[in-house]
């Protein structure tokens, strides 16, 4: 079978400004992941606040999309050692590093944002699971593969589409940011588009697994749909939900794929509603910063 238009295609679909598209991503440069680089992508960026740029606005949202990605980082760093193949645990883990990535650039600049000076491993090591604001979805337990990269293909879509918009926000840094992940998302969501179509366009244990997988990311995508944390900053919602729904559905044709008509489960990881998997998945994120606190290495 062949699957190559499939996730090359997904060029076209964005928001029209040309950004993110799975070409970018990976032309000319081909590797596992752009987050192992030693660029700077903050070099030469202001870092203090822009006139009319509200600080604490600015904090909660690189706080929350920081979140999302420390979380989803460590998700994948579960499957190292259990991934199908080793060429596919590599490219997981360099994804989790991308994720770790923008993750700590984004929590450097709520600490910043907010005057508060908190540094990155504070917001990671040092807050209880009520504290997080990262989307439900991130925080769900790792289940098969199919589960894997089902909600990889959802999550880097979403994200790329506010990210694309984050490039020409008002603040310098967050645009920074957001303009080194939309390399990095693009090759994210091509990866779990390409496997999510070999398995739902595969052997009928490959597509009932794929199809399972599909029916049980589905109550969780109306809490992506509506977020609008960085609405403050140029994203728009409505667009951000339209991108992703427009990939998530030709991915789904060409897997064969049907959408599930479950409800959306009530609540929002914005502010504050949990499942009960992030805390232990934090207290194993978090014990050895925990153990030794100020420890250097």
């Amino acid at each position: 079978m062949s699957d190559d238009h499939v996730y090359l295609s997904l060029a076209g679909i964005g928001d029209g400004s040309g950004h993110g598209s799975g070409t970018e991503g990976v032309d000319g440069d081909a590797r596992w992941a752009f987050g192992t680089g030693f660029t700077d992508p903050l070099h030469g960026v202001a870092t203090t606040l822009s006139e009319g740029v509200d600080g604490r606005a600015l904090a909660a949202c690189c706080t929350a999309l920081g979140d999302d990605a420390l979380v989803s980082a460590q998700r994948l760093a579960q499957w190292c050692t259990r991934a199908p193949e080793l060429e596919e645990e590599v490219a997981l883990a360099n994804i989790g590093l991308d994720l770790l990535g923008q993750a700590r650039l984004l929590y450097s600049r709520a600490g910043q944002a907010d005057g508060s000076g908190r540094g990155e491993d504070a917001y990671a090591y040092f807050r209880d699971a009520d504290e997080f604001r990262s989307v439900r979805l991130a925080e769900l337990p790792g289940g098969d593969f199919a589960f894997c990269v089902g909600r990889l293909l959802v999550q880097s879509a979403w994200r790329l589409a506010q990210f694309e918009q984050l490039t020409g926000c008002a603040d310098p840094v967050l645009a920074a940011v957001a303009a080194k992940g939309v390399k990095e998302l693009a090759y994210h969501r091509q990866y779990a588009a390409e496997w999510v179509v070999r398995l739902g366009d595969g052997t009928e244990e490959s597509h009932r697994r794929m199809q399972g997988a599909w029916d049980e990311l589905a109550p969780w995508l109306g809490e992506l749909y509506e977020d609008g944390v960085a609405e403050s900053f140029g994203v728009s919602p409505r667009s951000v939900a339209e991108a992703t729904r427009a990939v998530l559905a030709q991915v789904a044709v060409a897997a064969g794929l049907t959408d599930s008509p479950a409800a959306p489960v009530p609540g929002s990881g914005r502010a504050g509603d949990r499942t009960e998997h992030l805390e232990p998945l934090l207290a194993e994120l978090q014990v050895v910063a925990r153990a030794h606190p100020e420890g250097t290495w």
